[in-house]
């Protein structure tokens, strides 16, 4: 059981142990009081809640509106990991990672929302203002890999002023993946394409081929309806996920970085977004893939004028990369971890002065900095 509840906080300096023998830039290993098997990144749901709940009296507090470079989803500056002793916000405060113990309760509490009624069990929605997204109809690929029949889009109306109480009016559609596709059972991503709201979801195709599928309305107005619009030509492996949407190469809208394939065998690819199909841009293997619910990717956020970098684990999950993709995929770094990465890789700060924090499989948070890193 849980030795905090809700009401009762206790703010923490982060302790940390020193990456043996390890050269610039290092890990160091949080002391938290308790196995993580939950994390959650700054633009998630979680991380949006408690910043903005009244729990958090520290620093970086608040959400921040979304930038459609990265999305369409609104963030928040901390990092909110949980587990069965115990649950803490954390954030950057001058360099170094401040810890906020809150109740695992409160925690669980604040996520419910993340699985709607009637979503795919353990599935997360993406929200993007009046929008959200999920995944329903729990189905199989025909390989036998879980997926999902539908994405349901549900949009809050506008409605007019009156003293009289009345619920919000709500719309709702389910959008099927397409013939012989199922979605994967990975969250969707909210994006805005020529400044309208896109979805973005991966996709199983057949047996053996995956990709993913961009979801927007057919028309102009909140009357239209909603379908998909494009979608990449089936890869070769399973499952895919969609690691991160921003402009990783400079080009002036978003792209999206997938990683497909079985774990120990993931292959990164970058896909531009046009006026028609996705175009491949890019592709590197060395990659962990596979299926599970963990955010194991996080974009890292450019300093001034500067590209954002891609940082996920390694094809054995041993090591974090941070990937830049200007001129092709290349590792600007990897750094060995000391156990494998498993509940969650996000970010915070950016450029050299950022922190990636990974969830490792023995229940421990490792921080590594950026420091250093050569381009």
């Amino acid at each position: 059981m849980c030795e905090w509840k809700a009401p009762l906080l206790l703010g923490l300096l982060l302790t940390a142990t020193p990456a043996a023998a390890a050269a610039e830039p290092a890990f160091v290993l949080l002391d938290l009081p308790f196995k993580v098997a939950h994390m959650r990144g700054p633009r998630s749901e979680v991380a949006v809640s408690v910043a903005t709940s009244g729990l958090l009296a520290t620093a970086g507090r608040k959400s921040s509106v979304p930038n459609p470079a990265d999305g369409d989803e609104e963030s928040a500056p901390i990092v909110v990991v949980w587990g069965e002793g115990g649950g803490a916000a954390l954030a950057l405060v001058d360099g170094a990672i401040r810890t906020t113990l809150i109740g695992a309760e409160a925690i669980e509490g604040l996520s419910a929302s993340e699985t709607p009624r009637g979503a795919l069990p353990g599935s997360r929605r993406a929200l993007a203002g009046p929008l959200s997204a999920y995944l329903t109809g729990a189905t199989r690929a025909a390989g036998g890999l879980p997926g999902a029949a539908g994405l349901t889009i549900r949009e809050r109306r506008p409605m007019a002023v009156s003293t009289d109480p009345k619920p919000v009016p709500i719309s709702t559609i389910t959008v099927p993946a397409g013939a012989e596709a199922v979605f994967a059972s990975f969250r969707p991503r909210a994006l805005r394409l020529s400044g309208r709201p896109v979805f973005a979801a991966a996709t199983l195709n057949g047996a053996a081929a995956s990709g993913f599928v961009l979801v927007g309305r057919q028309g102009e107005g909140p009357e239209a309806g909603w379908s998909v619009v494009a979608r990449t030509p089936p890869q070769e492996g399973t499952p895919a996920r969609i690691a991160g949407i921003a402009d990783f190469t400079g080009a002036g809208a978003p792209q999206v970085a997938l990683v497909k394939g079985a774990a120990g065998a993931g292959t990164l690819q970058l896909w531009s977004l046009g006026t028609g199909s996705p175009t491949l841009s890019g592709e590197a293997a060395g990659y962990l893939g596979g299926p599970g619910d963990a955010d194991l990717a996080a974009t890292v956020e450019p300093e001034r004028g500067g590209l954002p970098d891609l940082a996920l684990p390694s094809a054995d999950g041993q090591a974090l990369a941070v990937v830049a993709m200007k001129g092709g995929l290349h590792d600007r770094l990897r750094v060995p971890l000391p156990a494998p990465a498993a509940t969650g890789v996000a970010s915070l700060g950016a450029g050299g002065g950022a922190r990636v924090l990974v969830g490792l499989a023995d229940g421990r948070v490792a921080v590594v900095s950026l420091d250093g890193a050569k381009p």
